[in-house]
């Protein structure tokens, strides 16, 4: 909804008002002449200019050497990187999981390890008409699901030790877990069946600092799985894996 259409505040600050009307400008600018913000806003050319000049003083303008026009400043950019950073995996990872899923035809879900545990963050559901629930919400040890261990196995090996020890006693148990991780590294992608003949393939998501910060899985009945299927789902996993790297990495080191 555009400011034209909302209702406007109870109690105006007009200067903020026109402030801000004038930064909107650079959304359909690349250059923003001192005449055409005086037009714009309404206002004297030394009105526009005070609003400009206190624009250029935070940073948001920056005015063109020897001339009468404005372009956008280091402010602009800092704070459209800044809301990259600082945004939820989960609403850019939403409609990629939905396309997944349809394409698939099998339950899709994004998840980040919490602890020595593997949270599943948000889902989507295939169209098959016999289909694994949606996991969205549920925590299980991360070493017991293929999208734990694709993101245990991505970890330093400092923080590794440590939640191995955590999830599994047993140290003959453990070295086996290891060299499943060892496996995971070098194909890119985890495996895991479960007893109820339900099959799992995760890959992870890596951000800008080629961190893994999250994985997505595909998962289904073992008669839907078989080992040609996962390579096919593993192609489109590390697709949809590729896409939300490209927003990631689109933001600074943080």
């Amino acid at each position: 909804m555009s400011p034209s259409e909302k209702s406007p505040p109870a109690y105006p600050i007009t200067s903020v008002d026109n402030a801000l009307r004038l930064m909107l400008m650079f959304k359909e600018n690349r250059r923003v002449r001192l005449s055409d913000a005086a037009e714009e806003l309404g206002v004297a050319t030394s009105t526009a200019h005070r609003l400009l000049a206190m624009l250029q003083y935070h940073g948001f303008v920056r005015q063109e050497e020897n001339l009468r026009t404005y372009v956008p400043g280091p402010a602009f950019l800092d704070i459209g990187l800044a809301a990259v950073r600082n945004m939820d995996i989960r609403e850019h990872a939403r409609p990629l999981l939905s396309d997944l899923a349809m394409r698939l035809g099998e339950t899709v879900h994004l998840a980040q390890l919490e602890g020595a545990n593997v949270r599943y963050l948000i889902g989507a559901e295939g169209g098959e008409a016999l289909r694994v629930v949606d996991r969205t919400g549920q925590v299980v040890p991360a070493h017991t699901s293929a999208t734990g261990r694709v993101l245990l196995a991505d970890l330093p090996d400092s923080r590794l030790a440590s939640l191995v020890e955590r999830l599994v006693p047993e140290e003959a148990e453990r070295a086996g877990l290891y060299e499943e991780l060892e496996r995971i590294r070098q194909r890119g992608y985890a495996v895991n069946s479960r007893p109820d003949d339900v099959i799992s393939v995760a890959t992870p998501v890596r951000n800008g600092d080629d961190v893994t910060v999250a994985a997505v899985n595909a998962v289904g009945p073992a008669s839907r799985m078989s080992p040609r299927d996962q390579r096919r789902f593993v192609r489109q996993l590390h697709a949809t894996a590729a896409q939300l790297e490209d927003v990631l990495r689109s933001a600074p080191p943080g």
